[in-house]
């Protein structure tokens, strides 16, 4: 869908060229001699614009017209901008007194049009900063005044970014088979943005949420890639999300600037069946053409059109679809024919950059998941190639320095645990530190769609193998030499460990999520891989909280630290086990029961956007083009938070309206709002381990958390010594042994306990209703009940 835009851009260029020709043929002979700047510029006020310019290698001059409200212009190729060493090294800055839009071009001060080092610019009234061809709304070289805590102290709020809200409806699009999908003009796959998300942070945060995990944002390529997980190069953001006057370190700073976290999904086990932009550049993509026709948008490579015997991008797509796809996968692969794991060799493999694996020997219950392409649109990586694993890490490591505060992982099953371990989750986690960011946190989707703790009795391929580290034998048997012979041998050795690690017998255990009898304990992460997971054995067990709990008690021994999992319900791909490929339909009662566990027991709390009005309960969550998005589980939410609101705080709000206030008032969003204020003031819900124990505990879904130790408040960021204690019973009564004395104030409801012999029971509060008992002490927040009143479930 070309939009009206860039066809009115394109003519204004033209019109420029024209114009700009004339007064460089006049000026051509003239020496250039700097021009002072506007008599104005010192007089800065909120209506004036301010633009920096990142320049290394040439000292940037601005030539600019048709400023408003009063006309200014100068002639070309401009005004020499001045060095601005308070913005950083190699920063120059102009500024425009009384304007609320200007149109300018950066040259480099040359009087014909080579020295021009810009296209055509406008902005409009503020301050702006201009780097790599792209502006920002803050410099993108200072650190947000932003202080991040412990990941488990946040409760995350999962978006589909071009699904959420639509703020910027110039950078709208459809993909190229939004037509065979059914979807309108009105709702093209690619509708929410970055500007969007930022608009609605304050409605995440008047619910509660602190971080928000956003899809990938990395340049993608395939007939449906609105959701990012098609990469096409992954050094760079897609444009398609961000607008002209807000990128994607814009959404970051906004986001700290309200205390709240962005967690990007990256993909590291897959590209696009495109190619991607350093492992196979078989295609480049051209942004001003109509984006919904794949043969205007998308140019084949000279490697591509000579692999084909073909001399136009033209000629390659006359040939057959199947044909074409075929060509892409062989000069990825560069198999030769070879459809199996382990045949690399100079001829049929000189970079290495893609494993081999076809579908055909490919089961997805054992080793060969981690070494066949999982899908015709996921073309698998060569993870046991350290050069690939380089590039990987440096491509990633930017988005760190851009602020992102976490990762999740995709696809983590499909990568062998070694692998990570060698390559990639010690230095991420390093180059998030030397960014500056020291709480940084990633998790892994490992798809496990099993109700037992060890999947299909498969250790390997388990949720909990991927939380720890491996031994300095079977790390050192992967090379990092990039030669074919090394690469073969890479892949063998992480064959055989997968296999001689499918035993679920004798797997490692920790009491890292446990406390010991009442008490915590220093937790041993010496054996922690550095990477989380998310709790995918919780989450095929939700259809109902009882499930979930069962499932967890079970399986958290084999975890290194439970309290890192990302609990969820529902997402983007599946629900529970009874209705897995459709939204959640267990009912709001069950919802709140299910939430109430989620929010008080170990590990960090997700919610895929919308489950807050259970919103399309019961649709199929993703059959890709093959219906309409608006009929699917990622329909366009932004409808229901129409409106504006104030936050004065987490789960603190007022003058909601419109739509939004009518969804904030859901009984689910109440919901939500008091279950994080709860979650917020209680240390040991967020950080605290946790006991079962008959010693200590009796009743169904009752438990004893308790963190003792430094604690960073996420509010105010001071740090304290606390000793957080609390007895949580969901739905049903409970007893609690051997807690120390003192008075005990329910969160939910406010009543208070005293307890002096150790002993402390709570009666059953029915489905959808729990109390959470909070020892007062001098660490403590809670003196009442805590969060929103009014509440269907909790009272």
């Amino acid at each position: 869908m070309k939009k009206l835009s860039r066809i009115l851009a394109l003519l204004m260029c033209l019109a420029m060229i024209i114009s700009v020709a004339v007064i460089s043929a006049q000026a051509a002979d003239e020496e250039i001699a700097d021009v002072a700047a506007d008599a104005d510029v010192a007089q800065t006020g909120a209506d004036s614009i301010i633009i920096h310019v990142k320049s290394t290698d040439k000292v940037p001059y601005i030539y600019y017209w048709n400023a408003l409200p009063t006309n200014k212009e100068t002639s070309y190729p401009g005004v020499k901008m001045s060095l601005d060493p308070t913005q950083g090294q190699n920063w120059y800055t102009y500024s425009f007194a009384n304007t609320s839009k200007i149109n300018f071009i950066l040259t480099d001060g040359t009087s014909n049009l080579s020295g021009q080092i810009s296209k055509e610019l406008t902005r409009n009234a503020g301050e702006w900063w201009y780097r790599d061809g792209r502006f920002r709304s803050k410099n993108p070289e200072i650190a947000d005044d932003y202080t991040s805590v412990d990941m488990r102290q946040d409760t995350i709020y999962f978006v589909i970014t071009t699904r959420f809200y639509d703020g910027d409806k110039g950078n709208n699009v459809h993909c190229w088979d939004d037509q065979k999908a059914n979807n309108p003009d009105s709702d093209p796959a690619w509708r929410g943005d970055f500007k969007g998300l930022a608009d609605k942070l304050d409605y995440i945060k008047a619910l509660g949420f602190s971080a928000v995990w956003i899809t990938p944002v990395v340049e993608n390529a395939s007939g449906y890639d609105y959701h990012g997980y098609h990469a096409l190069d992954f050094s760079k953001v897609d444009p398609r999300y961000e607008s002209d006057d807000f990128t994607y370190e814009d959404l970051i700073a906004a986001a700290h600037e309200k205390g709240m976290k962005i967690v990007q999904d990256v993909v590291w086990n897959h590209t696009s069946n495109f190619g991607e932009a350093t492992l196979a550049p078989l295609f480049t993509k051209n942004y001003d053409a109509d984006l919904s026709d794949i043969e205007a948008c998308m140019v084949p490579s000279k490697e591509l059109l000579d692999y084909n015997n073909v001399k136009t991008p033209a000629a390659y797509y006359n040939l057959t679809p199947q044909q074409q796809y075929d060509s892409r996968l062989q000069l990825m692969k560069q198999t030769n024919g070879h459809t199996d794991m382990v045949s690399y060799d100079k001829v049929s493999n000189p970079n290495n950059y893609y494993h081999n694996g076809y579908f055909a020997s490919l089961n997805w219950d054992d080793y060969t998941c981690k070494f066949c392409q999982i899908a015709g649109d996921c073309v698998d990586v060569n993870t046991e190639n350290k050069a690939v694993a380089d590039y990987t890490v440096d491509a990633y490591s930017n988005y760190l320095d851009m602020g992102v505060d976490g990762f999740r992982v995709d696809t983590v099953r499909h990568i062998p645990r070694v692998s990570l371990n060698k390559w990639y989750n010690d230095r991420i986690n390093a180059a998030a530190k030397s960014a500056g960011n020291n709480n940084f946190y990633m998790f892994g989707e490992v798809c496990c769609r099993y109700s037992q703790t060890w999947y299909r009795d498969n250790a390997s391929e388990s949720v909990q193998f991927y939380t720890w580290d491996d031994s300095t034998t079977d790390l050192n048997k992967l090379s990092d030499k990039t030669d074919a012979a090394s690469i073969k041998s890479n892949i063998q050795n992480a064959i055989s460990f997968c296999t001689n690690h499918v035993s679920c017998s004798g797997q490692p255990t920790s009491s890292n999520a446990f406390l010991n009898g009442v008490n915590y304990h220093t937790p041993d992460y010496s054996k922690n891989s550095g990477m989380g997971v998310i709790d995918f054995t919780m989450h095929w067990q939700f259809d109902s909280a009882n499930g979930a709990f069962g499932a967890a008690l079970a399986q958290d021994q084999y975890n290194n630290d439970a309290t890192w999992n990302v609990t969820y319900v529902e997402s983007h791909d599946y629900s529970p086990d009874q209705n897995q490929k459709q939204r959640f339909t267990g009912g709001t009662q069950t919802w709140a029961e299910n939430l109430n566990l989620m929010f008080t027991f170990r590990g960090i709390p997700c919610l895929y956007y919308g489950g807050e009005i259970e919103f399309q309960k019961g649709k199929i969550i993703d059959e890709g083009p093959n219906i309409a998005l608006s009929n699917s589980g990622r329909a366009y939410f932004g409808d229901n938070i129409e409106g504006t609101v104030n936050t004065t705080g987490f789960s603190q709000y007022s003058n909601a309206t419109g739509k939004l206030a009518t969804t904030l008032n859901s009984t689910l969003s109440k919901h939500l709002q008091k279950l994080n204020a709860i979650r917020r003031a209680v240390p040991a819900l967020q950080l605290g381990q946790y006991t079962t124990n008959g010693s200590y505990v009796s009743g169904n879904m009752a438990y004893i958390r308790r963190y003792t130790g430094s604690y960073t408040d996420p509010d105010t960021k001071k740090t304290s010594n606390v000793d957080s204690v609390a007895c949580v019973s969901v739905t049903d009564g409970a007893s609690f042994k051997g807690i120390p004395n003192g008075t005990y104030v329910d969160a939910v409801s406010g009543d208070r306990k005293t307890v002096s012999n150790g002993t402390l029971s709570v009666p059953s509060t029915g489905k959808g209703n729990m109390r959470v008992y909070v020892l007062l002490n001098s660490g403590s927040k809670v003196n009442g009940a805590v969060g929103p009143s009014g509440q269907t479930y909790l009272k």
